[in-house]
């Protein structure tokens, strides 16, 4: 229902930082799943492009929501640096022949969309 008392746009900022905030920490909780389950494989454990990529991408997260979260005026810009970050290790981890890295490729894939999409608003 539409609140009279707060304006339109307000609302849709409201409704658009909580999108991006659960984007943001289920992207951070994926990466850090992916993480630990390559570090667990024996067969797995040469991956140390995707590790280090993993650990950029949710440690970028985690700070962008809390920028989104205060609404900082540097979230914006923060939030294209994460996108950039998302899409690079979305990229390589979708790259990998495991399910649980195609899944960590897609999700951090959806998050630079969000975060993107973010910084362009107004």
């Amino acid at each position: 229902m539409y609140d009279h008392t707060v304006p339109y746009h307000a609302n849709l900022r409201n409704v658009q930082h909580q999108r991006v905030l659960k984007m943001l920490q289920h992207c951070e909780a994926v990466c850090e799943l992916t993480e630990y389950y390559v570090l667990t494989r024996e067969d797995l454990r040469h991956r140390k492009d995707q590790l280090r990529m993993l650990r950029d991408c949710a440690d970028i997260c985690t700070l962008t929501a809390k920028y989104i979260a205060r609404y900082s005026r540097f979230s914006k810009s923060l939030a294209l640096l994460c996108a950039k970050i998302c899409e690079v290790c979305g990229n390589h981890c979708s790259q990998q022949p495991d399910q649980q890295s195609q899944t960590c490729g897609q999700t951090c894939l959806q998050c630079a969309q969000e975060c993107r999409s973010f910084a362009m608003s107004s």
